[in-house]
């Protein structure tokens, strides 16, 4: 098997794994491994913004407020700490490599999103924020005379020997390779694609999470998954998203009957944190009434302040400017992921994750409305400068199996949809504890009719069975789970999440040890 040894390796072309690739470039030879296009993963799906403490009347205080309370008691305290008092710097570091935010008479334009007290969006072409941060990034990553962007290319397992990380087994166009570095940086994104109706990009099917448990790192929270409210109803793998801003500038979710029935779920209406909105429409559409977002207090303006969304309607047959907008939940972004402090270090020497991929607690139960780009910007750096603190790498794997491959189309897809369907079944936005059980069955019964060279598919499998059991664990609800056969939000749960190690279920973990 070929070896390539270099300073730092970083699983993913999203925002946080080229934020992190650029600053280890400072101090080392960086090799970027993503296992489609570069532009592939969700950063550039990114439409509302990126929040950050930048306008008149507002402060990192007031972001920290409103993150934890979106949080519902789960956050950890000086996580958020660290992101909302590096939001402005770290908006400030992307224009300065190039995002092209809009901007108005007095500066910056900025919106306004679900859970966010203030206007506090920054947003760029409109609708295309992640879009216009990534083009920017990825010329700069493809320039650098330092980093080596390898795209098309399957990261297979970490190499971890005695609690130590060293390296990456993956498979490309060119073979099997084995990436040996100084420290590696997981950045491959959520899990989006495990479930049937999903926003998230083909590709985010929860691999760096697999690969994590595989190698022993603790996982944390993985019972939160946010569901968008607004995915366009119309059938695709991904679905489109209706950004929360559209509501923002004043749209409403009305039903069939065209009652704005928001007011009866929420103090904040059309605002309220992402999971209210979300159960509030699968209210709607399971006693029998359709959903829609009536944008049409917005007139012709749509068009000019959410081009891509509105090109996307056109091309459905629908007119904003006249017509609703037909909409469903579809699962979005995951809370948990690998377990890390606030510099990306995991339980394993030289393994970091950031981003999606990472759980710090900064999100809690909850994420608020674009936190998700400002956690990729953030975290970035500050993982970037541990990583690189880092003595050389001083010896090489004894051994190293690399599993036989295979991407057999037609048996790979069937298989992915069934897992997709047991998750939405049986662990979607209302779970309970008959549905997760049978849904685990089913998961295990599907993992042995699939041969052991189709990774993509038993990660997909594997990850779907850690948020099963994480949601069983959890006799509650709080945030993005919820229980219907456990439907109150309870004290004593407040402050415990489950860590989870492959091969043993620590018991839950007090606040005391993790956050503040």
């Amino acid at each position: 098997m070929k070896r390539i040894e270099t300073d730092f390796v970083v699983v993913g072309s999203g925002i946080a794994g080229l934020m992190t690739a650029l600053t280890l470039a400072e101090n080392g030879e960086v090799t970027v491994l993503t296992k489609s296009r570069a532009e592939a993963g969700n950063s550039s799906r990114a439409q509302g913004g990126i929040a950050a403490a930048v306008g008149e009347g507002d402060s990192p205080s007031l972001h920290r407020e409103d993150t934890l309370r979106t949080g519902v008691g789960l956050c950890r305290r000086e996580s958020v700490d660290v992101l909302v008092e590096g939001g402005p710097e770290a908006v400030d570091r992307l224009a300065q490599l190039g995002t092209p935010f809009d901007r108005g008479e007095k500066g910056w334009t900025l919106g306004r999103e679900g859970s966010h007290s203030v206007n506090r969006i920054l947003h760029a072409a409109g609708d295309a924020t992640g879009a216009a941060i990534m083009g920017p990034l990825l010329r700069r990553i493809k320039e650098h005379p330092r980093i080596r962007l390898v795209t098309h290319t399957q990261a297979v397992d970490l190499v971890v020997e005695d609690g130590e990380c060293l390296g990456v087994l993956a498979a490309g166009t060119k073979g099997a390779v084995l990436h040996l570095a100084r420290a590696v940086v997981l950045a491959t994104g959520g899990c989006g694609q495990i479930y049937r109706y999903t926003t998230n990009d083909p590709a985010v099917t929860g691999d760096g999470l697999a690969m994590a448990w595989r190698a022993g790192a603790a996982l944390a929270d993985m019972e939160f998954i946010q569901f968008h409210p607004t995915a366009l109803a119309v059938e695709a793998n991904p679905m489109f998203l209706i950004s929360e801003a559209v509501r923002g500038e004043g749209a409403l979710l009305v039903n069939e009957r065209g009652e704005a029935f928001m007011a009866r779920y929420h103090e904040w209406r059309d605002l309220a944190p992402r999971d209210v909105v979300s159960r509030a429409i699968d209210r709607e559409m399971r006693e029998g009434r359709r959903v829609f977002l009536n944008a049409t207090s917005l007139g012709e303006g749509f068009a000019k302040r959410f081009p891509t969304i509105y090109r996307r309607c056109r091309e459905a047959g629908i007119d904003p400017a006249c017509d609703w907008i037909p909409v469903t939940p579809a699962a979005h972004f995951v809370m948990g992921g690998v377990w890390t402090d606030t510099y990306g270090r995991t339980s394993l020497s030289r393994l970091f994750a950031v981003g999606e991929t990472a759980c710090t607690g900064v999100h809690g139960a909850n994420r608020l409305a674009s936190n998700s780009l400002l956690e990729g910007a953030v975290y970035a750096r500050r993982v970037a400068k541990d990583a690189a603190s880092l003595p050389e790498l001083v010896r090489s794997p004894s051994s190293s199996r690399f599993p036989a491959l295979s991407t057999d189309p037609c048996n790979d897809a069937a298989w992915k949809e069934e897992v997709r369907r047991i998750m939405w079944e049986h662990a979607g936005i209302i779970r309970n504890e008959q549905g997760l059980a049978h849904g685990l069955r089913a998961l295990s019964a599907l993992a042995r009719k699939i041969p052991e060279p189709f990774v993509e598919c038993h990660n997909m499998i594997a990850v779907s069975q850690m948020v099963m059991e994480s949601a069983l664990w959890r006799r509650e609800s709080r945030g993005g789970h919820y229980r219907s056969d456990c439907p109150e939000t309870l004290v004593e749960w407040e402050n415990r999440r489950r860590m989870a190690q492959r091969g043993r279920q620590d018991e839950p973990v007090m606040a005391s040890g993790y956050h503040t």
